[in-house]
This record gives C-alpha cells, structure tokens and sequence, in this order.
C-alpha cells in the first residue's frame, strides 16, 4: 500500500495501516519524520498527479491511498486510475466538493441537502450587497482549497468585507453565508459511489486560542466520540446529508469514491452542512481511527474497488479518544521552523510537520508538528492522557490549546432539536 502525504493524518493512517494483517508492504509519499518508522519513505511531488502515479506503478502497489485535498483536487486518483491500480480517493471531477464551495453549493441544492443559505460573489458590489443580505455575524469564505484558513467569521464588517476584497481582487470567487449557530460536528463516510459507511462522529477545534479565539488554522485539536449528540445523528445525517449527496454525484456521472467529510452544525432545526471535504480530516482522523477495531484496510480497497456493501458491519472500541495538536511558533502565519523536537517519540505521538536532520535528530519543518493521541475509558480520562504524553514534548516557541474537549467533560455542551 502507497500513502500520499506528509501530515498527522497520513502518519496515523499509516499506524493502523501497519496494524492490519493484510498488509504486508507499506510505503508513504514524502512522508515526515514519524511516517518514516512505520511505512517506508519514497519521495514525490504531491502537487504532480502523474508523479504520484508513475511511483505507484514502479513500486507496484496493489492500493493508493491519497490522504491530502490538494492532489486529489489536481487530478492525482485519476492519474493513479489510469495506472489501472485501485486509489481511495475521488477522481478530480468529484472532489470539487471541496475544491469548489459554490460547486458544493449547487450540488446540496440539487440533492436537497439542508445547508447554509449563500451568495456566490465575483465582484465588490456582489460581496457588499451579500453582507447586507446575511448581517453580522458575517461568515466569507475563499471559493477555493486555502489549507483550512480561507474562512473569516466575524461580527466586524470591515474585516469581512477586507477579506472577500482582497479575494475578488485575486480573482477569486467569494462565498457569504448566513451565520448558523451550534455545535460543529465532522462525521466521515467511506463510500464506493453506492454503499455509504460512516464512521464516528467528532469534533474539532479551527481556532489558534483557547476559548476559540484567533484565526482560523488547519486544527488544533479534536476528541471523539461525542456524548451530548442526539440519538439517531448519524443516521438522520446518513439519509439527509451524506446518501443524497452521493447519489447526485453519481447522477451527474461523476461517481464519488473515496472519504466524504461532511462538517455540520447542529441548528435548533437539526443539521445543515457547512462543508464538504474530499479527504481524511485532520485532526479528527487521529481520533477516529484510535477507536476502530475493524481492519483499515480492507475497507479502504473495498471503497476502492467497489465491494463496499459486501463488508461486514464496522467494528468500535467503547473507549474515547483526544488529540492535542502542538503547533510551531508563528502558525497559523509564518512558522519558525529548524528547532530540534525533544520526546518526539512515544505512543501516540503522530508527526506532521517534522523533518530529520542530518543526525537524525527530529526538527520542526512547518507549523502544526505533532498530533498528541490518547484513548481512555472515558472522555476525560483520555483528555488527561494526552495532555500527561504532551507534557514530554517540547521545543523553544511551541504551542497549543488547553481546551481541547474541555467543555465536553465538563457536560457544558448541548444540543435542543
């Protein structure tokens, strides 16, 4: 099996990849500095989908599994395709679901898909009369793929308005939502293009600063499973949300295969999406997959090869699982990069933005570093746990939230439907 990436994400695929008898061979594409202690490392341009593909097929792979959005946006399972070897991950037609928000847009409206009303702008005079539209608190977001940081949601209209100006002025299409309050869930789905399988739902947290304060950045944490959601979500999201959504791609010939990300907010009216990626996210991966007993992959090369409906139902552990993102100095802008990782090893230490140095030292190489996992019996002993394996880690100008599942312990989150 190749993995594609160089992330948290693609390290804690590839941990439970190795933990799967069936897998005898695995390999990840470029890869960091944890990967390379479990997968072997092959160099790749992940920007160039016909060099993702030609190093499938001279390492004769029997699956792909690409984990980041920007190849598959690029047309990387396409090129992996044409190989004739099998890929997880949807073609470049189906993954405008993330790649565009006004693709996705259209495509909710059409399969009936409950989702925040918007305004797709091209222009000043768009964006302005969108914001009067809609009112504080104003959510803009960039149209296309901006690594988790596109989004600005503000009660400030300069601000909103700053944001989408400087996208119009690029040339970039600009969405304004309406603003929807509740809790954010992100539910998984693998699916073949016909059988849709969820996994479990969790929670992440976009903002730099504890209480969700700051910008937005790719995910500074995420715990799973969720106690307070209402009985019967996933089902209900399953029926209303994810099986329409890939029944309409397939309508429009463009068969979705791969992971389907859907990021909901539990309304006083039940669920509405806010977006759809077309990939694992991160870092909710890491605690999904910290909790699934079933092997991963023979599940991935089902989806893959379009067998899913003859898989046996999932398997859960009855554990929780946190994950505490450590960030380098600087992130979400600019991040100090170079300085040497101490503890960087241990369990449930998954890499991201790490390199080795010449001595093989661990160095810090961009700005989320390490995802810190735990299980636990329950929420809060898992949160302890990785909290206690954080505390061995560090390096000059580290950073991270203290919050992570916080209010989920403390039984301060609910939802009235």
């Amino acid at each position: 099996m190749l993995v594609i990436g160089s992330g948290a994400r693609e390290h804690a695929l590839c941990e439970a990849l190795r933990a799967d008898p069936t897998v005898h061979g695995l390999m990840c594409a470029p890869g960091n500095a944890g990967t390379d202690t479990v997968a072997e490392s092959r160099p790749v341009d992940t920007s160039d989908p016909l060099a993702i593909a030609d190093l499938a097929a001279a390492v004769a792979v029997d699956l792909v599994v690409i984990g980041p959005e920007a190849p598959l946006v690029a047309g990387a399972a396409d090129a992996v395709r044409g190989k004739g070897i099998a890929c997880f991950g949807p073609s470049a037609a189906a993954a405008r679901l993330e790649g565009s928000k006004d693709f996705a847009k259209a495509v909710m409206a059409a399969a009936g898909v409950p989702t925040a009303e918007s305004r797709s702008c091209r222009s000043g005079a768009e964006l302005s009369d969108a914001l009067d539209l809609f009112g504080p608190p104003y959510v803009v977001k960039d149209d296309g793929l901006a690594a988790g940081k596109g989004v600005v949601v503000t009660a400030d209209r300069e601000v909103a308005s700053a944001h989408g100006e400087v996208l119009v002025a690029a040339g970039r299409v600009v969405v304004v939502e309406e603003f929807l309050a509740g809790p954010e869930v992100s539910l998984f789905a693998v699916t073949d293009g016909a059988t849709v399988l969820p996994l479990l739902p969790a929670q992440d947290f976009k903002r730099i600063g504890d209480g969700d304060i700051g910008p937005n950045t790719g995910g500074m944490g995420a715990y799973c499973p969720l106690p307070w959601l209402p009985p019967g979500f996933v089902d209900d999201v399953l029926s209303r949300v994810l099986r329409p959504t890939v029944e309409e791609m397939a309508h429009r010939g463009t068969p979705y295969i791969g992971l389907l990300y859907a990021g909901l907010v539990l309304t006083a009216t039940g669920p509405r999406v806010i977006e759809f990626n077309a990939r694992f996210g991160d870092p909710e991966t890491q605690v999904v997959l910290a909790l699934l007993e079933s092997p991963l992959a023979g599940l991935l090369y089902a989806a893959a090869t379009g067998t899913l409906a003859e898989q046996p139902p999932l398997r859960w552990t009855d554990r929780s699982a946190v994950t505490v993102v450590a960030a380098a100095e600087g992130y979400p802008g600019t991040p100090h990069v170079g300085e040497v990782v101490l503890g960087a090893t241990g369990e449930g230490i998954l890499h991201a933005g790490t390199r080795r140095g010449a001595d093989g030292q661990v160095l810090v190489a961009g700005g989320r570093v390490l995802s810190v996992t735990a299980t636990g019996p329950t929420l809060e002993a898992a949160r302890a746990e990785a909290y206690a394996r954080l505390s061995t880690v560090d390096w000059p100008g580290m950073r991270y939230r203290t919050d992570i599942a916080a209010a989920a312990v403390r039984g301060e989150i609910s939802v009235s439907l």
